[in-house]
């Protein structure tokens, strides 16, 4: 059977970015396949009572620039280089994690993924403006009308609610969240564990 990792993201997250650039080694090396699942961190946050690290780390003496190193050494493991602080962050993601779920159902989400993750940390643009989302989406040659037309159905919002209330469900309390069966693990740094995991259940 096909080895999986669900891959529990919101745009809003630049650790969730750097893990979409890792994870294609990843499966390279595993055979394993990432599954995305768009969830709403903001949602995450109200039902767990988690904050962001802007807010957790605030006033913390260290802790906010030790995880700036952190992350400096996470970008030369593995060579990243395009990475750019968002300074529109905090972003409401709400818009655009609708819109990924109705690229999902549009069969657009691969190009969706990456154009928006483009927009959020690579050339950062303030992606909860309509006007800016609309003219990335047509910048990266998608269909900008139709994703944003079908975000707006109950449908996709519906779906957008299930999968943050599953995530929370299955003990997740922020993005990048990555499930191998029923081992849950938490943050970019955890992926070399999501690698040793997926070693280990393919003797099982």
């Amino acid at each position: 059977m096909a080895k999986t990792v669900d891959f529990l993201f919101d745009f809003g997250s630049p650790n969730a970015y750097l893990s979409h650039l890792v994870i294609p080694e990843i499966e390279r090396r595993t055979g394993a396949t990432f599954v995305y699942i768009p969830v709403l961190l903001g949602g995450i946050f109200k039902a767990t009572g988690n904050r962001s690290p802007a807010e957790s780390l605030a006033g913390i003496k260290n802790k906010a620039e030790h995880m700036q190193k952190e992350t400096e050494r996470f970008l030369r493991r593995h060579r990243i280089t395009r990475y750019r602080h968002n300074p529109f962050f905090p972003v409401n993601t709400l818009q655009l994690m609708r819109g990924a779920v109705a690229a999902q159902a549009e069969g657009l989400f691969e190009p969706y993924v990456e154009a928006v993750f483009s927009c959020m940390w690579e050339n950062p643009k303030k992606m909860d403006d309509p006007e800016v989302v609309r003219a990335a989406l047509v910048a990266a040659g998608l269909d900008a009308d139709l994703i944003l037309r079908r975000s707006q159905d109950p449908d996709v919002k519906g779906k957008l609610i299930a999968n943050t209330e599953a995530a929370v469900a299955r003990g997740a309390y922020g993005s990048p969240t990555f499930f191998v069966g029923g081992e849950m693990f938490f943050g970019k740094d955890q992926l070399r564990d999501v690698e040793e995991e997926l070693a280990a259940t393919t003797g099982r």
